[in-house]
C-alpha cells in the first residue's frame, strides 16, 4: 500500500518540561483526532553525533494511505486545530513541516521499496 507521510520537526523548546507536559497532555490528543492517518509516530531526539545539545527535540510522523488522503486531512478541521497547536506550542521556534515518501531498505540492501507513489 502507498503511503505519505507528514513530519513535523520541533526545534528545541525554551522550556523542555513545559513543552513536554503541554505535547503530551494536550497536543498528542489532538493528533490522534487528525482524519485518514494511519499511524502517529512521535518520537524525542536525545542526543546528537558530537554531544553537543540538538537542534532539535521532537519529530512528529503521521502517515496516510495517500498525498490526497494527507491533503484532506491538512483542510479538515481536526487536521488545521492540530497544526495551529503545533505552531503555537513550538516556543523554540517554528517546526519544520515537511511531507515525504517512506522508502524501506531490506537490510541485505538488494531490495528498495517505495511506500508512497510520486505527488
Amino acid at each position: 500500500m502507498a503511503q505519505t507521510k507528514l513530519v513535523v520537526v520541533y526545534p528545541q523548546p525554551k522550556n523542555v518540561e513545559e513543552f513536554e507536559a503541554v505535547y503530551v497532555t494536550e497536543h498528542v490528543p489532538l493528533a490522534k483526532k487528525i482524519k485518514g492517518a494511519t499511524r502517529f509516530v512521535a518520537s524525542r531526539i536525545i542526543g546528537s553525533a558530537d554531544g553537543s545539545t540538538p537542534p532539535f527535540y521532537r519529530v512528529a510522523e503521521f502517515y496516510f494511505p495517500s498525498i490526497e488522503a494527507l491533503k484532506e486531512a491538512v483542510t479538515d478541521p481536526a487536521g488545521q486545530e492540530a497544526a495551529a497547536h503545533a505552531f503555537a506550542i513550538s516556543t523554540g521556534g517554528t517546526p519544520l513541516v515537511m511531507i515525504a515518501e517512506e522508502e524501506t531498505i531490506s537490510s541485505d540492501e538488494t531490495q528498495t521499496t517505495t511506500s508512497a507513489s510520486g505527488t
